[in-house]
């Protein structure tokens, strides 16, 4: 009995120690003001590059994707023996694609320029 007695004693003495020496958990007040939490922190300058590149490509795949739409609708009209409606679905596809693939291409710029004068504006 007295041995479970030194043996728990030194179990509770280096519990106690290992608790006291650790750093108590920051509090929200220890936080400095600037990084509230409603805060959302900016893309990176390589974020913004990467979200470029993507939108151009989202565009041009739209594009494409419409391209073929349409060339494929104005294919079944004209098989079908309809070349004004034939004519109309090959240019309806053919204007979604060159607008999608001008939306695409002028955010994707942007955020590429926008990531880009990031990087410039970094000290060397």
């Amino acid at each position: 009995m007295r041995r479970r007695a030194g043996i728990l004693s030194l179990a509770l003495v280096a519990f106690g120690i290992s608790v006291y020496g650790q750093n108590p958990s920051p509090t929200p007040t220890d936080q400095p003001a600037s990084q509230s939490a409603g805060q959302k922190h900016g893309r990176s300058a390589g974020g913004d590059i990467g979200s470029g590149s993507g939108d151009i490509g989202k565009g041009a795949g739209k594009g494409a994707g419409n391209l073929a739409k349409g060339a494929g609708k104005g294919a079944g009209d004209l098989v079908t023996l309809h070349p004004v409606d034939a004519a109309g679905a090959v240019g309806k596809g053919g204007a979604s694609a060159g607008k999608n693939v001008a939306v695409g291409t002028a955010k994707g710029t942007g955020k590429i320029v926008k990531g880009t004068g990031k990087v410039l504006k970094k000290p060397f």
